[in-house]
């Protein structure tokens, strides 16, 4: 299958935009025609030398929505022409980890995942003679992808595509960090440091579990005004308003109940632990810092009852609860329409990249 792509094949160099060839779909898996994929952060990330490992040439990108092209041998529960989401943290349902009520995470596709392959090792992308890796199982900067059964999830037939990609990073990891992980509770106050698309998410995850006070923190005004908008009740611009962990002290009594990270800076996690209340507050880390990077802790923080806990994909069980995600944003519950900065074509990619340098914008989605 010939298929428009872009691809990442040194850091510093834009993608390449070319056609490709795609293989069909083996055993327990599905070709997907994708009619979007978001541009996150993440793929910035990457293309910075952010994860040391990352093999290329390599066809990125994990938010997507499009429709089941062909199915492979074995799968039982997708069928040609269903709607779909890939996800980046499949879910099996039969290892350790999808075993245990207190994790989203699937060990069944490592190999694939941290090897840049499909779980036997090989790729079904080809590029000019030479075969390209994949991505976080994902893929989505090539219209046509192939993903195992365990990593896409069937959502409802009439979910428009432009915003529900988004549900394959943003909107789930934003949310679920406070439903899923934190768990926050009715009444709570709660503080996420970074507004962009994720913190966003983050603030309106906290307006659906009922917190009565939500503080956004950000050094952009714009987004701050954004964060009003997605439920936050007070804002503070440290740039102007002084330290952002005195300000959340004085706004909450000595700390908030539930803390959230949303930048991927380590001094920004360590305020966002300084910020939560002793005896119970909560910290949790959404972004994600550079390989080799750390974060110092005080003890004594610790000790005094806070937690620290992190967040991948939200805690979201991608194939039985994103579809209910999507569900609560059809019904109107959950803002995502207001995410959306500008929908572009594949050849517009690098541009919108250069915007998402500048903070300028919350996701472009590419329409293929």
């Amino acid at each position: 299958m010939k298929s428009v792509a872009a691809i990442f094949e040194e850091i510093g160099k834009p993608l390449l935009i070319d056609e490709i060839e795609v293989d069909d779909p083996k055993d327990g898996e599905v070709m997907i025609k994708l009619d979007v994929t978001g541009l996150c952060h993440t793929e910035i990330w990457y293309m910075e030398g952010g994860d040391t490992t990352t093999r290329t040439p390599i066809v990125l990108g994990h938010e997507g929505c499009g429709i089941v092209h062909k199915v492979g041998a074995g799968v039982t529960s997708l069928k040609e022409g269903d709607r779909v989401v890939p996800l980046y943290i499949p879910q099996c349902g039969h290892c350790r980890e999808c075993g245990h009520p207190d994790t989203n995470l699937c060990s069944s596709l490592d190999d694939a995942y941290f090897g840049n392959t499909m779980n036997d090792g090989t790729s079904r992308f080809h590029h000019r003679g030479r075969d390209l890796h994949h991505f976080m199982l994902c893929s989505t900067f090539s219209q046509y992808t192939v993903c195992h059964e365990e990593s896409v999830a069937k959502i409802r037939d009439d979910a428009p595509p432009e915003t529900s990609c988004l549900f394959g990073c943003a909107v789930t990891t934003g949310i679920g960090a406070v439903l899923y992980n934190a768990k926050v509770r009715p009444g709570s106050s709660c503080v996420v440091f970074g507004v962009g698309p994720i913190g966003l998410n983050a603030i309106q995850g906290c307006r659906l579990a009922g917190a009565s006070k939500i503080i956004a923190v950000d050094l952009n005004d714009a987004r701050l005004e954004k964060a009003r908008q997605f439920g936050a009740t007070h804002v503070i611009n440290p740039s102007r308003d002084g330290d952002s962990v005195a300000a959340v002290k004085d706004l909450t009594g000595g700390g908030a109940d539930y803390c959230f990270e949303a930048t991927g800076n380590t001094k920004v996690m360590q305020q966002a632990l300084e910020s939560a209340i002793y005896g119970g507050g909560v910290c949790c880390l959404i972004g994600v810092a550079k390989t080799g990077e750390t974060v110092e802790v005080t003890p004594r923080l610790l000790i005094a009852g806070r937690k620290l806990i992190g967040t991948a994909f939200g805690g979201c069980r991608g194939r039985s609860q994103l579809p209910g995600l999507i569900d609560r944003y059809m019904a109107g519950d959950i803002l995502v329409d207001q995410l959306v900065t500008d929908v572009i074509s594949i050849d517009k990619i690098n541009d919108a990249f250069e915007e998402m340098h500048k903070d300028s914008g919350y996701r472009y989605v590419v329409r293929y």
